[in-house]
């Protein structure tokens, strides 16, 4: 294996991570001796590719993430999103994502931050799981080739993990033209998404997040058709036509 292969290993690793790792975990998940991971993680160090804490332990670093933003920064569908998950997050102080399929794995693209308690999660380029969100049944129900479902893991009480549920819940998705997760990923966390189709073919997929309590405050109907309409007006954008 080459020395780039075990870096891109490294950073992989690190970033599949919801903390930092010591030396010796990224040793051991990488199966090669500490000498040799230290000597992998030296140049990204020294190139803010990756960060260590006060403890020692690494950690994605910003020069990633800036590389993330630049990349996102030059997509189209961001480009036509930004604007409009903009609008909609002022319009109703709740927080909207552009989440797309990248390499079988679904992929933060853009965010829109709102006022209330989610600002902060999922990030830009964070991953997020299938069967558990409300994007995920969208491109399952409607480009399931797109996406590796994976092991059906139960985040939470609510989450889908059987193959009979998860069917269930893709068919409704797809005959109602929007998906719901219901705290099924993380407990307190609702989320209406909405499908964005360019010439027929789904390209992504607008996500309405908030705090359970508040999508029975706004309700279920409504979010659909505010998360809709986004999805609509960015699909129009792509293709040449303002909204």
């Amino acid at each position: 294996m080459s020395t780039i292969d075990k870096a891109l290993d490294a950073l992989f690793l690190l970033g599949d991570q919801p903390g930092a790792l010591r030396l010796t975990d990224v040793a051991r998940a990488l199966a090669m001796p500490r000498s040799s991971a230290h000597r992998v993680l030296a140049p990204l160090l020294r190139r803010g590719l990756v960060e260590q804490d006060a403890q020692g332990r690494y950690q994605v670093g910003f020069g990633l993430v800036a590389l993330g933003l630049g990349a996102a920064a030059r997509e189209p569908l961001a480009l036509a999103a930004r604007p409009l998950l903009e609008a909609a997050a002022d319009e109703l102080g709740e927080t909207f994502f552009l989440v797309v399929a990248r390499a079988g794995r679904l992929r933060v693209l853009e965010k829109a931050e709102g006022n209330g308690f989610l600002r902060a999660a999922p990030q830009l380029g964070a991953n997020v799981p299938v069967h558990a969100t409300a994007v995920g049944k969208l491109f399952v129900a409607h480009a399931p080739d797109a996406v590796e479902l994976g092991e059906l893991t139960p985040y939470t009480v609510a989450t889908r993990h059987t193959p009979e549920t998860l069917a269930a819940d893709v068919a409704r998705a797809r005959a109602d033209g929007y998906a719901l997760n219901d705290e099924e990923w993380q407990a307190g966390l609702a989320v209406v998404a909405a499908p964005v189709f360019v010439r027929g073919a789904l390209v992504g997929a607008v996500a309405l997040a908030m705090v359970a309590p508040r999508l029975r405050e706004l309700g279920t109907p409504a979010a659909a058709r505010r998360t809709i309409h986004v999805a609509e007006g960015i699909a129009l954008r792509m293709e040449g036509t303002t909204p």
